[in-house]
């Protein structure tokens, strides 16, 4: 976006910066191959798709919705309608000749008027034409009474009676009504219907739709002639001042303040005139400059107010070379915006900072001034892109030193005491790289680069050495000194772990600096630090000072127990030492007391021997404190336990232990003998006799029965006879 700050406001050209320099289509296809290297292509905003017209464009208008935005243009006559939300072009609609003005009939781009330039009213609905009529004379001004739903025409030429009229169609009854007959003097000259060439014309009007609804129409005579749209009459009559040298000027511009009070008329020469409709004497005058006739005069009354917006009430006034908004109480120039084209017409984004513009170039202007306003809704990202290069956010006159006071693109501004230093004041008045401006001579960017190189070689070896300083300077000052304690309540082990580890980082970052390119001598501390090789961590980017993590550091309640057994679990590093057992205890007690005999030479020599051999001993040992970190796991597995939900819990921690013993039984171990040899053995075995059991008394006589006496035996094995 090109910037322009006149009288200190920034103006943005958010649209139509390059319609002053139009390339025919051969050029245009030649040099997109290269506009992937051109910056300003690669810079643009496009706001709106297609907002451009293969000629010129004529009038454009943004609804009351403020959604819809409709323009006309040629060549070929045509009508373009684009959705806001959307930024986008929605239709485009052709007719049969040149629109002269239009005006939007709804809330919205669905009913439109069009004035065309040969005599056509056209009536447009969001399908297509709806109606056409045809007035008697050429029309020069589009009013619409929205109380009486009247379509006012000021035209040129005089009536039967040799009075200017402004035609009445009223749209609900569907027919001409009876003129507005206003005077404008005598047609000095013979000519037909449509009058000579210095016949008087009404040339504009306005309607004061905001209060008492009075109608204004304009004249080639200089006078401002009021009427009563309900008794149809008219009820007063303004001359403006006479000018000795120029004489009365036409009315060409009129707009009504929105208290009724209060009428702005622009005249042909340039020149505005602020009434009180109480008082004939203009209050205020001013003049546009260029001596052309005023197009538009808008009072830019806001309904918002930002930041950047100034509170005092503007005008905006436009001739086709500029537009000028200027103070409406006293008059104070407050801007003035003069594109490369001429002006048609002017439209304002209510309650924004934007302006569209309908010219004679191909694309149409967008203007965007922050101070006038926040940008619309439907391109609230022009905000953001403002904030973005302004150099300060806070102050809405503070703009890039690159952006503002530019006279020339890609030139240098030297004064001759800059040329000698450069040794180019020898091409002063003999080559045109050299233009004089001021006190000094424009000169062009590459030349200038390449003469301070040449004349400083070193230039660029100074310049990489100071961007390196600067650069440690900047991690020098982000730097936390002091000492290591911190001022905190709770965990403090856990920030002064963070602070180590912050100086770390800073100390490998200097070091890379350093290895860049950078001075030796300027890091000696760091690098005395930071000898030994460190595995990079991420840096702990200000924990300690960011407020989120606050109560980290100052609630009791966020207190790290290093002592739980989640901490330890998470953190290894940090457990607690375990102590001896009973057996380690002895051992150590033991050892003490071997060395304490012998002399500090052998104790010296053999004590790392002795360490060396107690260490594989000691790493077996389940008992010992090095067990789990020499690698050994646990031989015994995970074990579960399967309860039964109506088996009763056992509550022993609520018994004494006295009772517990008391309910234990006794349980004899059987005697299984003792194996306590080691190696071979030799067992023998020696058979005997088992002794008989004497017969009791009780016990019946077990003899042989008489009734197997006779029988054989069925076993075969004698031994059992005996």
């Amino acid at each position: 976006m090109k910037i322009s700050n006149s009288g200190g406001v920034p103006v943005y050209t958010v649209a139509g910066a390059d319609t002053a320099r139009p390339l025919p289509d051969w050029l245009i296809r030649k040099r997109k191959r290269s506009l992937k290297q051109d910056p300003e292509f690669a810079n643009r905003v496009e706001l709106l798709q297609d907002f451009d017209f293969e000629e010129a464009s004529q009038c454009v208008r943004v609804s009351d919705d403020g959604d819809w935005v409709m323009s006309t243009g040629t060549y070929k006559p045509q009508i373009h309608t684009h959705y806001l939300p959307h930024l986008s072009l929605s239709f485009a609609r052709h007719t049969n000749t040149v629109n002269e003005t239009f005006l939007l009939a709804s809330s919205d781009y669905t009913k439109s008027i069009h004035l065309q330039q040969d005599r056509v009213i056209e009536l447009h609905t969001a399908g297509n034409l709806h109606y056409s009529t045809r007035i008697p004379r050429y029309g020069r001004d589009l009013l619409f009474e929205r109380r009486s739903a009247e379509v006012l025409v000021p035209s040129v030429g005089l009536n039967a009676d040799g009075k200017g009229e402004a035609f009445r169609l009223n749209l609900e009854v569907g027919r001409f009504m009876k003129a507005y007959e206003i005077e404008v003097g005598e047609d000095e000259t013979v000519g037909g219907l449509q009058g000579g060439v210095s016949s008087g014309s009404v040339n504009t009007g306005a309607v004061a739709e905001a209060s008492h609804g009075l109608l204004s129409f304009g004249t080639s005579l200089g006078t401002v002639e009021f009427w009563d749209s309900r008794s149809k009459d008219r009820v007063g009559i303004l001359t403006a001042p006479h000018d000795a040298i120029e004489g009365r000027a036409e009315v060409t511009a009129l707009q009504f303040h929105r208290s009724g009070l209060e009428l702005a008329a622009g005249s042909s020469n340039g020149l505005i005139h602020i009434y009180d409709l109480r008082s004939p004497v203009p209050l205020m005058k001013k003049d546009q400059g260029f001596g052309l006739p005023i197009k538009n005069i808008i009072y830019l009354d806001s309904g918002v107010s930002t930041r950047a917006q100034s509170s005092e009430s503007k005008i905006l006034t436009a001739d086709k070379k500029i537009i000028k908004i200027w103070d409406a109480k006293t008059g104070t120039p407050w801007t003035s915006i003069e594109p490369a084209v001429d002006l048609n017409h002017v439209e304002w984004c209510k309650d924004s900072g934007m302006l569209l513009t309908a010219n004679e170039g191909k694309q149409q202007h967008a203007f965007f001034i922050p101070q006038l306003g926040p940008a619309p809704k439907w391109c609230g990202f022009l905000d953001n892109l403002v904030e973005e290069m302004a150099e300060d956010p806070d102050d809405p006159n503070a703009f890039g030193k690159s952006s503002g006071g530019d006279v020339y693109d890609n030139f240098k501004f030297l004064t001759l005491v800059q040329l000698r230093q450069l040794s180019l004041d020898h091409l002063v008045g003999k080559t045109s790289l050299l233009r004089p401006y001021m006190h000094g001579y424009f000169v062009a960017q590459k030349l200038y680069e390449e003469a301070r190189l040449i004349s400083n070689p070193d230039i660029w070896q100074e310049q990489r050495e100071k961007s390196i300083q600067e650069k440690i300077n900047k991690e020098r000052e982000s730097r936390i000194r002091g000492n290591k304690k911190v001022a905190v309540k709770v965990n403090r082990r856990l920030a002064e772990k963070m602070l180590e580890r912050e100086e770390k980082n800073e100390q490998r970052r200097a070091r890379r600096v350093l290895e860049k390119g950078g001075d030796d001598d300027m890091l000696d501390t760091e690098k005395a630090q930071a000898v030994g090789e460190i595995e990079e961590q991420k840096p702990v980017g200000g924990v300690l000072s960011d407020p989120r993590f606050a109560r980290l550091f100052e609630d009791e309640e966020f207190e790290i127990d290093e002592a739980s057994h989640e901490f330890q679990a998470i953190n290894p590093s940090t457990k607690l030492p375990k102590g001896l057992t009973a057996v380690e205890q002895e051992e150590l007690e033991s050892h003490k007391g071997s060395d304490s005999d012998e002399t500090s030479d052998e104790s010296e020599a053999e004590q790392p021997q002795r360490r060396q051999k107690e260490a594989p001993e000691d790493k077996n040992r389940i008992s010992s404190a090095s067990y789990k970190k020499s690698g050994h796991k646990s031989q015994r597995g995970p074990q579960m336990v399967v309860s039964s939900s109506a088996r009763k819990p056992q509550q022993s921690r609520d018994t004494t232990f006295g009772s517990r013993v008391g309910k234990l039984k006794d349980r004899r171990t059987p005697n299984r003998g003792s194996t306590a040899v080691v190696g071979e053995r030799e067992i023998t075995f020696a058979p005997s006799e088992k002794p008989k059991r004497p017969p009791t008394a009780d016990a019946a006589p077990q003899g042989q029965r008489h009734d197997r006496k006779d029988r054989r035996s069925a076993s075969g094995n004698t031994f059992r006879k005996m």
